[in-house]
């Protein structure tokens, strides 16, 4: 694993991830219910959601934001227990800013992680671009850090774990979290 700039690393205090693409394999599968109800599903890889937890059990603020509205996407935010926000068109930019203004931080204190083109005018401005490996070429160019895994292989895992090295706190975070399920076990 290539190692995250450890300077920039300890400065990020919000992680904005993309999600088609980056949480799932940029796949959408379509139907409809006997009774006509559009159906929407998509698959997510399930090592993501421990690394995505981890990160907050780190301090750091992590949300979802998609250029899709999209009731898939809002029940996974949902399960992992963190914010999300739709920019119906592709519209990122207005959403980051609103985040970064709550949270009064600025650009440097932003990690992003995307893949695509919509993903452009956020990446440029994030203090710790990154772009999942199978990212398209305009995106991997901007990134300072590339995943080995693709969008929806666990990219956001690989991610938040070299974030966490970078930071020092990732052998913290694992030796919390499998002391707590021993201690679930024998009490």
């Amino acid at each position: 694993m290539t190692v995250l700039p450890t300077g920039i690393a300890r400065g990020i205090r919000l992680v904005i991830l993309d999600v088609d693409g980056v949480l799932t394999d940029g796949g959408i599968y379509l139907g409809a219910a006997a009774d006509g109800t559009a159906l929407e599903l998509k698959r997510f890889e399930i090592t993501d959601q421990l690394g995505i937890k981890m990160m907050v059990w780190a301090g750091i603020e992590v949300v979802l934001v998609s250029g899709r509205v999209s009731a898939a996407n809002r029940l996974r935010a949902e399960e992992l227990g963190i914010p999300f926000h739709e920019g119906a068109g592709g519209h990122k930019l207005a959403i980051a800013e609103d985040l970064i203004e709550r949270h009064g931080i600025d650009w440097k204190q932003v990690a992003c992680l995307c893949d695509d083109l919509p993903d452009m005018a956020v990446l440029k401005r994030a203090g710790l671009p990154v772009a999942v490996a199978n990212a398209v070429a305009e995106v991997r160019a901007v990134a300072l850090w590339t995943t080995r895994r693709s969008g929806g292989r666990g990219a956001v895992r690989e991610f938040a774990e070299a974030l966490l090295r970078a930071r020092g706190e990732w052998d913290a975070r694992v030796q919390a979290y499998l002391s707590e399920r021993d201690a679930a076990v024998h009490s």
